[in-house]
Formats: structure tokens, sequence, C-alpha cells
């Protein structure tokens, strides 16, 4: 089974996405780290429900990998954006049997330890829609560390030309009400997130 895990906003910049995520939502994001693998660093924000929010760019002072930076960085273009969601399994080998999304990539950031799906290409299916694929290692996770914000993920849309073909894929392995499939001529992602000053989409 998936257990929604995080949400992703990309940015050409971290500084730029802070600005526009803490302008959004109101609350201050927190010193994630770099993932020397992927030549990327982030930022933090702990949601209610044990899911976290995550601002994720290009570090410029990281050497590129050899190969394509998940979450189709490489070709990011324009302002901040909700690009992925992020989806934990116990047993991440069985998940990609089942869920065509990417190989193996074992990641080190600090004394935290996961495993991920990548594609070769760094895309993943539907338009990078579909969820992509976590297991953490050992028992650290980053909600561990994360002060709870006070923010709540309502609901998550993933909009798609094929939503109903996606909805099929996920629903024998995916039990969440706040997630939902929609279909639109573009593919996107759409947060609703409550906070202190009411609700805030996230787009």
């Amino acid at each position: 089974m998936l257990t929604l895990d995080h949400i992703a906003v990309a940015a050409e910049t971290l500084e730029e996405g802070r600005a526009f995520v803490e302008d959004l939502l109101g609350t201050p994001l927190l010193p994630g780290g770099q993932h020397a693998v992927m030549g990327t660093h982030n930022m933090l924000l702990g949601l209610e429900d044990g899911i976290y929010f995550e601002l994720i760019a290009i570090d410029p002072d990281a050497a590129p990998p050899a190969f394509p930076r998940w979450f189709d960085l490489d070709s990011f273009a324009g302002p901040p954006r909700l690009t992925n969601w992020i989806c934990r399994v116990p047993d991440l080998d069985a998940a990609l049997d089942v869920l065509a999304a990417g190989a193996p990539l074992d990641v080190v950031r600090g004394d935290l330890r996961w495993r991920m799906g990548v594609p070769a290409d760094g895309r993943l299916p539907f338009d990078n829609c579909h969820p992509a694929l976590i297991q953490w290692q050992g028992k650290l996770h980053p909600m561990d560390r994360l002060p709870n914000s006070g923010l709540r993920l309502a609901s998550l849309r993933i909009l798609h030309p094929r939503a109903d073909e996606l909805q099929a894929l996920l629903a024998p392995v995916l039990d969440d009400p706040r997630v939902s499939c929609g279909v639109s001529d573009q593919p996107a992602l759409e947060a609703v997130i409550e906070t202190p000053r009411g609700e805030r989409v996230l787009r």
C-alpha cells in the first residue's frame, strides 16, 4: 500500500521558492539540506497528519549528477509551483514491480537514509503526475524533527487528460480520501492547505 508522505514545490532557486511559499502559506520554511547524489537542496515544513511539505531546487554549489535529476528538475523553468507528490512504501522493489515509477536509488542527507524510485529520464509517468515512491531506511523520518506548523493538507487533486487511467492504476494501492484525480487538458497538481488565515490553494 502507498501512504502519502509529502508534497513538493519546485523552484528555480530556493530563495525564489521560499518567498513564494511563505507569502502564500504565511509560515516560515525550515532549512533542509543537500542531496549530493542529485545536486539538489531543499527546505521543509511539517504539516498535520504526519506529512510534510518540501521546497526543492537545483543546488548551484553542487556538482551536477551524471544522470537526469529527480522530479524532472533539469527541465524546470518558470515560477515556483507544486510539481510532485511522494508516497512511502514498505517495500520499494515490490512497489516498483507494480507501478513503473523508476528504478531504486539510495539517497543520504545527513543522518537520513532512504531509497527512491527515480526514472532514467527523471520524469515520472503521466507527465510527472504519478506519485514518486520512497522507502525510508532505519527509524528516522523528517517529521521526527519538524515542528507542527499548524497547517493541514485538506486535499490533493491530480489533474491530467488520462486521469481515469491514473485513478484506476492507483485505486488498488492508495486509500486516502484527500487524494483525487480529475480530467484536465493540462497536467497539474493542486493542493488545498488549511492555514490560520484560511484555506490556501497551492498550484
